[in-house]
């Protein structure tokens, strides 16, 4: 699909083991087709938009109840402010919110607790397609 060796996924939750879970559940690869995950974890919205202005990032996945900045809210943000933003999924706790993340233009959502599934499968998805309109690009 694409020469790219790695991706670059930036992870963003005020919750340490929520970090830790979303990384391992993602793994090292999430499927043979797709570049090694590189995964820059962050705890706060300044090294979020940090990273984002900086750029290089081919994935964000948020953390909607991460405090006092909450994913849906900086998921907003990153849509509006950040011509050809990455794909950002977004993580829910409750499947209500789900038109919460319609709101915040998130590109998919994964419900908590975080599914060892779902939760590489939506990512995967949403990482091909980024990969293929960077080729395309």
């Amino acid at each position: 699909m694409t020469e790219q060796t790695t991706a670059r996924v930036l992870l963003y939750s005020d919750d340490r083991t929520v970090r830790e879970q979303v990384r391992l559940t993602l793994g090292k690869r999430l499927a043979p087709d797709l570049p090694e995950l590189d995964v820059y974890e962050v705890a706060t919205q300044p090294v979020v938009l940090q990273a984002m202005d900086a750029g290089g990032i081919d994935l964000v996945i948020l953390d909607g109840e991460a405090v006092p900045s909450g994913g849906m809210g900086l998921c907003h943000q990153l849509k509006n402010e950040i011509e050809d933003c990455p794909p950002v999924l977004l993580l829910v706790a409750r499947v209500a919110d789900a038109w919460l993340a319609t709101w915040s233009k998130a590109d998919a959502i994964a419900a908590y607790p975080v599914d060892p599934v779902r939760l590489p499968a939506a990512a995967a998805e949403l990482l091909r397609s980024r990969l293929a309109q960077e080729a395309t690009a």
